[in-house]
């Protein structure tokens, strides 16, 4: 056997993927350092690639975000929505870490899995005619992600997403103090929910990506 057909067969494709992403979130510090605009959004750019697409495929009426954290995003998604002429964003989180305005967003302060944070969504879901896309990205502990999708999935309108963030958690070692996480709420909520299916062309868009298994789409 040839030196090339060797190291072929021992470096699999996905061992190879792998070993690259764990340099990647370590180079770039779990991406922390990325910002848009100068405003920190700390996201896998290859991820925010796909969420933009995913954004102009389903043009939101109503982009619902759960963990504001620095306010880049929430920032990143409205100048999407400037773009495309139409959306408004709501994201929420615990504290405000930010000084970020745009008329576009609504920032909300508390627990999102709370009742009056619920409450205050619902409000907004009930006057949104268009469709709803709901991105989960604050507290990432199994619990917690659970909690979020038994809230929040419902407000997603057919073949719009519930982008499920940072599953990553549960695949790459360097995350496993946190286990477990979104992946096993992922796991046991597609099996009481038939609603929503993986859609594999996001979650498999650039072979490496935060968000295993993450684009659940309502069918």
């Amino acid at each position: 056997m040839s030196m090339l057909k060797r190291l072929r067969s021992f470096f699999r494709p996905l061992d190879v993927s792998r070993l690259f992403f764990t340099h990647l979130v370590r180079h770039t510090e779990n991406f922390g350092n990325v910002t848009w605009l100068g405003q920190p959004i700390w996201q896998n750019v290859l991820d925010l690639w796909v969420i933009q697409e995913a954004i102009h495929e389903v043009q939101p009426e109503l982009i619902v975000e759960c963990g504001t954290n620095r306010g880049g995003s929430a920032i990143f998604y409205a100048h999407l929505c400037d773009l495309m002429g139409k959306g408004r964003i709501i994201s929420i989180d615990v504290v405000r870490l930010h000084e970020s305005t745009h008329d576009r967003v609504t920032f909300l302060i508390g627990d999102s899995a709370s009742e009056p944070i619920l409450s205050a969504v619902r409000a907004e879901v009930a006057k949104t005619n268009g469709p709803i896309l709901v991105i989960l990205d604050s507290d990432h502990s199994e619990q917690h992600v659970t909690k979020e999708l038994y809230n929040y999935a419902g407000f997603v309108t057919s073949g719009s997403y519930c982008l499920v963030q940072d599953g990553v958690i549960d695949t790459l070692e360097i995350f496993s103090s946190a286990r477990p996480g979104p992946l096993v709420s992922i796991e046991k909520f597609l099996a009481h929910d038939k609603r929503f299916e993986i859609d594999t062309t996001k979650t498999n868009r650039f072979l490496i990506t935060h968000h295993p298994k993450g684009w659940l789409r309502r069918l």
